[in-house]
């Protein structure tokens, strides 16, 4: 197989050539473009929708919630599938996912135009919601335990670093979508409690990628049968096939587990902060409104929008200086990430200029390109090939735990600072320093 250099030991993993790692993340463009359209336009959704401020944290709750169950199921499942006409191991639940999602991203923006009341539209957009998380959770899985499947030690921050590159792409294109339909004519605005076209078209936009890129990804990679994989990782062919207690794999998970899960706690609830209150803060600090239904405020959505593919782009090209860095300074470039992008939220309670907000989310776009490449790479270096998809399925509760606890503790914090959706940037500038510094407890191991 030409896409493999071949080596003739019994046990470690082989080279992969450059395609073949580009080939393994390729569909992760598309699953982060609806991941992003998700999160840059669901408060301006749900506020378009009728949603109280106030109560944004509960549709917020229902896509982590969903990920901390979804992730570990799929990896769970896909440890012991072995499907070769759908593409092996990790490749089945990425075509199942990607037709619920594409489904999903067609009826959201509409959850508006159905003729329900207020309360039904909302319910129906949560419910929407939910099922688009699941489904992103399935699809987007996959590429996660493929690269730690297939990846040997010396090229895993690579393809982690190409991930995180098209995981970026894909957020530039979602984010960007809506300003540029608004500049070459579709209406930016709608009626009372319906999502405007610019909005409409870019999730069927993404939708349209998303079946693309995922397509590409499952007709190009060809997964290691489990007789293969076994003998690369050193491990028996029964291995996978052993019961898998989640709270016994917990107990036995290697430190490196738990201490970056720290780092991830403090990380992702600030991100929460980020895509929950964004609109509204550029909406109230730099075009002075609350209406959600003024030009004003979808104006600042389309602003966010673009902010969020510089944010992207930032994360893009310190990526491709992270991959260079070399694997015993990981730490280090952990921490200066996250520090920077601390400094990032901070900014935006401040500023009132919407062109100064592009240095703070370019700050935070360094932060987002540590917390995408360090956190898998040290993980994954840290586990052996047995139970790889159940382990990274229970480190996404890294990822998911914190946005449900931000979201919870929201609704006491956003009365608390005078309801102002600014100051919570401040809180997530905390939690992302805390974050910065927690990094120094993390042991580095390899298998």
């Amino acid at each position: 197989m030409s896409d493999f250099k071949q080596t003739p030991v019994k046990h470690g993993l082989p080279d992969l050539s450059k395609s073949m790692i580009w080939m393994l993340s390729f569909g992760f463009l598309g699953v982060q473009t609806a991941f992003a359209l998700q999160s840059s336009q669901m408060s301006r959704i749900f506020q378009t929708l009728g949603a109280d401020p106030h109560s944004l944290g509960w549709f917020f709750i229902l896509p982590p919630l969903f990920g901390m169950i979804v992730q570990p199921i799929v990896g769970h499942f896909s440890d012991r599938t072995w499907m070769p006409k759908l593409g092996g191991r990790r490749l089945p639940y990425l075509i199942y996912g990607t037709v619920i999602a594409v489904l999903v991203m067609i009826f959201l923006p509409n959850s508006g135009s159905l003729g329900l009341s207020v309360t039904s539209a909302l319910l129906f957009g949560a419910l929407m919601i939910a099922l688009l998380d699941v489904s992103s959770n399935m699809a987007m899985q996959p590429f996660k335990m493929m690269v730690g499947d297939m990846v040997n030690d010396k090229q895993k921050s690579y393809a982690y670093g190409i991930q995180s590159f098209l995981s970026n792409t894909g957020a530039v294109i979602a984010t960007i979508l809506p300003f540029v339909f608004a500049a070459v004519g579709l209406s930016n605005v709608a009626a009372k409690g319906e999502v405007p076209q610019t909005v409409v078209v870019a999730f069927y936009l993404g939708a349209a990628l998303l079946v693309f890129t995922s397509t590409l990804t499952i007709m190009k990679v060809k997964e290691y049968d489990p007789e293969t994989y076994a003998r690369y990782h050193g491990i028996s062919t029964d291995a996978n096939k052993e019961k898998a207690n989640w709270f016994t794999l917990l107990k036995e998970a290697p430190k490196a587990f738990w201490t970056v899960s720290l780092v991830q706690f403090f990380c992702w609830f600030a991100f929460q902060y980020l895509w929950t209150y964004s609109a509204g803060a550029i909406a109230e600090n730099v075009w002075g409104t609350t209406d959600a239904a003024s030009a004003g405020y979808q104006a600042a959505g389309n602003w966010f929008g673009v902010l969020s593919a510089v944010q992207s782009v930032a994360a893009v090209a310190c990526s491709y200086v992270l991959a260079k860095i070399p694997a015993e300074r990981n730490k280090q470039g952990y921490f200066a990430t996250l520090l920077l992008g601390a400094i990032g939220f901070a900014s935006v309670f401040f500023v009132t200029n919407q062109y100064a907000l592009v240095v703070s989310y370019i700050l935070v776009g360094i932060a987002w390109a540590g917390i995408l490449t360090y956190p898998l790479t040290i993980v994954t270096n840290a586990l052996s090939g047995k139970h790889m998809g159940t382990y990274l399925g229970l480190f996404n509760g890294s990822i998911c735990m914190p946005q449900i606890v931000a979201s919870l503790a929201s609704f006491a914090l956003f009365p608390l600072l005078g309801s102002h959706q600014g100051s919570m940037f401040l809180v997530a500038a905390v939690a992302l320093l805390l974050g910065a510094f927690s990094v120094f407890v993390i042991k580095e191991t390899h298998q």
